[in-house]
């Protein structure tokens, strides 16, 4: 483990951006000041440079074990760390399903071994994410497991889903919730409206997903236990949890940079890079996002990444796969289209991608600060540049971002106090 000085960068902290040095001993942020004059194995000047925690991201798919030919932990965390990310929460819906300490310790070994960033298995709240049994979830916390969900899978019994909370709070854990209701999904594959009708393809409406919010909602406000909602799309959804935490309700939300950065009229093409699960919405929903995330309704941006072979994509769109490689962009996304819009501010940004992601989940990092973990992003923001993903290291190419230009190059992601990518 090096020593590494990092000069002339703007750190980004929660109360405003500041010049200064930061000092890296032990895998930990040592000194932090206007000039750090201790020599270091490692100086990096970041003169011109944005220096931020360590993006965390709280929602990826990295498939393995069992789906390796999508995704694997090794091309997973390659991407990540591309992406800026320091910490990432893979989801459960793999072969087996993690739902088991057997599988949770695989995957923790697995990362390990691999070297990149830290990844916190999500267990599965029910026994093969079949929504009938609750999974072992005290055996699979000891294992590592970060939380529980059945993403991919809503939890379709509030009896199940009580208990699920209840176990989960014992066991200082969270439930991270997949909303929708598959009986009225029926089958549709994007966004229930004009758009839907001109292209012919079967729409999925609002409330598939506001429903299961709704009860989520009321079964942490029944039980006094935290919830948490995935990929939030919707206007309604957002209300409902601005509502609810106006009651006091303990819930927290997320959603991801596709659902405020497209509408729907992207699924006129046919292209099934723009086939994901809930759907892209209208311009309404967008709106609704962007203010849910100014005025903290939405406490986190992930990035649901969901990577895929292009034999599952390359397909008719209704037998195409849901679901976006996101890692590799998300932050730029993100930066383009909440800050240089004036949504957020870079405090605000850094907040939702890294210190509110570890604050619901319980992990350290999210902060930079004299003792904190080295756990550090460092970005040119005023470096423009296409998204490309025939460049992207995730075996996911899937993407509706291809060509786009945006704004935010990750330069460095130091984990732990190592460089783990140099871009």
């Amino acid at each position: 483990m090096s020593n590494i000085l990092i000069k002339n960068g703007t750190v980004v902290l929660a109360d405003g951006c500041a010049a200064c040095d930061l000092y890296l001993k032990d895998g930990k942020i040592v000194r932090m000041a206007k000039a750090v004059q201790e020599k270091a194995d490692r100086v990096i000047d970041a003169t011109g440079l944005y220096v931020f925690p360590g993006l965390i991201d709280m929602h990826v798919h990295l498939r393995e074990p069992g789906f390796e030919y999508k995704e694997d932990i090794a091309s997973g965390s390659a991407a990540a760390v591309r992406g800026g990310f320091t910490q990432i929460c893979c989801m459960p819906n793999t072969q087996p399903v993690c739902d088991n300490a057997a599988v949770v310790g695989y995957i923790v070994a697995r990362a390990k071994e691999v070297g990149l960033c830290k990844v916190r298995p999500i267990g599965a709240i029910t026994k093969g994410s079949q929504g009938e049994q609750l999974a072992e979830i005290g055996k699979m916390k000891d294992a590592g497991a970060v939380a529980i969900s059945d993403d991919g899978k809503p939890v379709v019994s509030a009896r199940i889903m009580r208990l699920a909370m209840e176990y989960a709070s014992d066991f200082g854990m969270i439930c991270l919730s997949h909303c929708e209701d598959k009986d009225l999904v029926d089958g549709g594959v994007v966004n229930e409206g004009y758009n839907s009708t001109l292209a012919g393809l079967k729409g999925i409406p609002r409330a598939a997903e506001e429903i299961m919010i709704a009860r989520e909602i009321l079964l942490a406000e029944t039980l006094n236990k935290r919830v948490h909602i995935c990929h939030v799309s919707t206007k309604g959804g957002v209300q409902l949890i601005r509502e609810a935490k106006a009651r006091g309700v303990r819930v927290t939300a997320e959603t991801c940079p596709h659902y405020f950065t497209l509408i729907d009229d992207v699924i006129m093409s046919y292209d099934a890079n723009t086939k994901v699960n809930p759907p892209i919405r209208e311009r309404e929903d967008v709106e609704a996002i962007k203010l849910g995330l100014q005025d903290g309704t939405l406490d986190c941006i992930v990035t649901d990444h969901a990577p895929h072979h292009r034999d599952e994509k390359e397909v008719e769109y209704n037998l195409a796969a849901f679901g976006i490689s996101g890692i590799e962009t998300s932050f730029s996304l993100s930066y383009t289209n909440l800050v240089k819009t004036g949504v957020l501010t870079l405090e605000q940004l850094a907040e939702r991608m890294s210190a509110n992601p570890a604050s619901i989940l319980g992990l350290g990092g999210g902060a930079l600060r004299e003792g904190a973990v080295a756990d550090i992003m460092i970005a040119d923001l005023g470096e423009e540049y296409s998204i490309d993903s025939k460049q992207f290291v995730s075996k996911g190419k899937n993407t509706p971002f291809d060509g786009m230009r945006v704004y935010g190059k990750v330069k460095y992601t130091i984990v732990d106090g190592d460089i783990k990518y140099e871009g």
